[in-house]
């Protein structure tokens, strides 16, 4: 199993979001980063475990843990001349953007703010804490991980 951190714009679709969806699952699409759709088309496994990180908002953080529950497949917005992720080079022929379906597990039992996942130095190699870093999905390892979901059953240091 992989582990994954995916990152949305709450205002767009919040972990709260993809709780309310139907089967708490939601294709996960609009990505138009090479790197990202690599990382979905060629190594997301159905089954991996995802960290969802609310990026542009006030005070970014992770809200919770979901699963990847499908293989990667067309994101069919690309296709889609009303659609913002619309791809003017995308054909049924030549398809150029992927998604996968995501489905959420459960909050963190507190949410984790950037501020203080910068703080943690069993985190200091995380890609999500490193200069420049602003994928919306990258690898996270399984110390990671399970750092992170331990951390979020501690009350916030002030």
């Amino acid at each position: 199993m992989n582990y994954w951190l995916i990152k949305s714009e709450p205002h767009v679709f919040s972990f709260d979001d993809l709780l309310a969806a139907p089967d708490q699952t939601s294709p996960w699409e609009g990505i138009r980063n090479y790197q990202a759709r690599n990382f979905m088309r060629d190594s997301m496994k159905k089954g991996d475990t995802l960290l969802y990180y609310h990026s542009s908002t006030q005070v970014p953080g992770i809200a919770g843990i979901a699963e990847v529950a499908s293989k990667a497949y067309p994101d069919p917005t690309q296709f889609n001349e009303q659609s913002p992720y619309f791809d003017p080079k995308a054909s049924q022929h030549n398809v150029r953007w992927v998604l996968v379906d995501i489905k959420a597990l459960r909050k963190l039992e507190r949410y984790l703010p950037l501020a203080e996942l910068k703080k943690q130095s069993t985190l200091a190699d995380m890609r999500l804490l490193q200069k420049g870093n602003r994928l919306s999905i990258m690898p996270v390892t399984k110390p990671e991980y399970d750092f992170i979901v331990k951390l979020a059953k501690k009350p916030a240091s002030s």
